[in-house]
């Protein structure tokens, strides 16, 4: 933190613009040469399939580039003057600054892209930044750190941090010299931390949710199913906006159920590092235990099991699908980040959408229906800060914001926003009689 303050305190040593377009520029070709090896090594890491794993690292690649392309394409507004008698001969210009030093804290489940939008923007912006990856996974954030010390980025412009003790973690984000403070990960740490910040120190949260579906009568289920499979059981769930609540009307919602378990079945799960694998292994054997334990007591309260609801091994567990669990089961109330989807039979639409907006969690949802009167009426009336129509509710590029709302986060997402959250505007006034009026 030191060492961060004071590269910042320093400002005829900050990293001029053109300097740090070309320190992206060469991060983006050291990557593009290394691919192959960063996704095999963070498929190795973290379990993620390899096939996962290679989109992952294309969309880092992407995440850095967007950080170039904002960079360019920036053009801060000027305020307006000469408008009254106060503002006569006065010219605004504009321009950006970095904020300060950033501390970021992320998440193992995108251990390459996850750490692109926090310390690309951040080096992006010209602020010193130290980034803690999670425990599981910090190997990937090291790689990329490395790859951009490569590209030119002075050692100390980028720095990361594995704490052994969670009580230094808690003085690092919580020191008052931080100016912006950078959290992905679980709402119950995000939200306590961010009740720690030193005054002045600004945030973005980003958790997860219970991520809703609503499937009308008319949906196209040869299109549904497969996105729907692919949302739910990506990463083994383990997707802060992973399918896992879908609402069927009662009229298809037991063959939606069936063509889903049919798809389930069919995944192929086990070695992250096969080509041919889907499914992967959870993060941890202690996450395995919580989720079959939600599973088995949704079971017992109700729900139907169709498929799944088993242990397998190497930390994988079964693609798990559910019907009509109570409502107030754990699966229905809060985030499972597993391999489980449960299907609820509705026949009130209004009723459907008031059950997916009950929650203290909203993200993104999705709709399917082929009347768009229909899909934008539920689009309208679902509490989220996006809804997909006729797609999964984990569709996501890395340009778009990303925003949770409710308990499921704090601030905008998404490269270029990330970026604007990470610098300042300052205003310079002319004043001089040669203005005219």
């Amino acid at each position: 933190m030191a060492t961060a303050t004071a590269l910042f305190a320093n400002r005829d040593n900050w990293l001029p613009l053109a300097q740090r377009l070309t320190i992206l520029d060469k991060a983006i070709i050291l990557m593009e040469e290394q691919s192959e090896t960063l996704a095999m090594n963070s498929a190795h890491e973290g379990g993620k399939p390899l096939i996962d794993s290679r989109v992952e690292i294309d969309r880092c690649i992407d995440s850095i580039r967007l950080c170039v392309e904002a960079l360019r394409s920036e053009s801060p507004k000027p305020v307006p003057m000469g408008l009254n008698a106060a503002s006569q001969h006065r010219l605004t210009i504009m321009k950006k600054e970095p904020i300060g030093v950033v501390v970021a804290v992320s998440a193992f489940n995108h251990p390459l892209n996850l750490i692109a939008h926090q310390i690309g923007p951040a080096i992006a912006a010209g602020c010193p930044v130290i980034v803690k990856p999670a425990d599981d996974t910090p190997l990937s954030c090291f790689r990329l750190v490395e790859i951009f010390h490569q590209a030119g980025l002075p050692i100390e412009w980028c720095q990361a941090v594995i704490p052994k003790d969670l009580n230094v973690a808690e003085q690092l984000v919580t020191d008052p010299r931080v100016a912006f403070f950078s959290f992905i990960g679980s709402a119950k740490v995000g939200w306590y931390l961010r009740s720690k910040l030193a005054a002045g120190t600004r945030c973005a949260l980003e958790h997860g949710g219970v991520a809703p579906v609503i499937v009308a009568k008319d949906a196209d289920l040869t299109k549904a199913i497969p996105a729907l499979s692919k949302g739910g059981f990506y990463h083994a769930g383990q997707v802060c906006v992973s399918v896992q609540r879908i609402f069927v009307h009662e009229s298809i919602a037991r063959d939606v159920a069936e063509q889903l378990t049919a798809a389930a079945k069919n995944l192929k799960v086990g070695d992250p590092l096969s080509d041919q694998t889907e499914v992967g292994p959870l993060i941890r054997a202690a996450e395995i235990d919580r989720i079959d334990s939600w599973v088995q007591e949704a079971i017992d309260e109700g729900a139907e099991c169709l498929v799944g609801a088993q242990r397998l091994a190497n930390n994988c567990y079964a693609p798990t699908v559910l019907y009509n669990p109570a409502a107030d089961s754990k699966v229905s109330r809060s985030e499972i980040f597993g391999p489980v989807v449960c299907v609820y039979p509705y026949s009130d639409l209004n009723d459907a959408i008031t059950v997916a907006n009950s929650l203290d969690v909203a993200f993104q949802a999705s709709v399917y229906s082929q009347d768009i009167d229909t899909a934008m009426m539920i689009a309208d009336k679902l509490a989220a800060s996006a809804v997909m129509i006729n797609e999964h509710t984990a569709f996501r590029v890395d340009w778009m914001p990303f925003a949770g709302l409710k308990h499921s986060g704090l601030g905008t997402g998404g490269v270029p926003y990330t970026l604007e959250e990470m610098q300042i505007d300052k205003m310079i006034v002319i004043t001089s009689k040669g203005i005219s009026a």
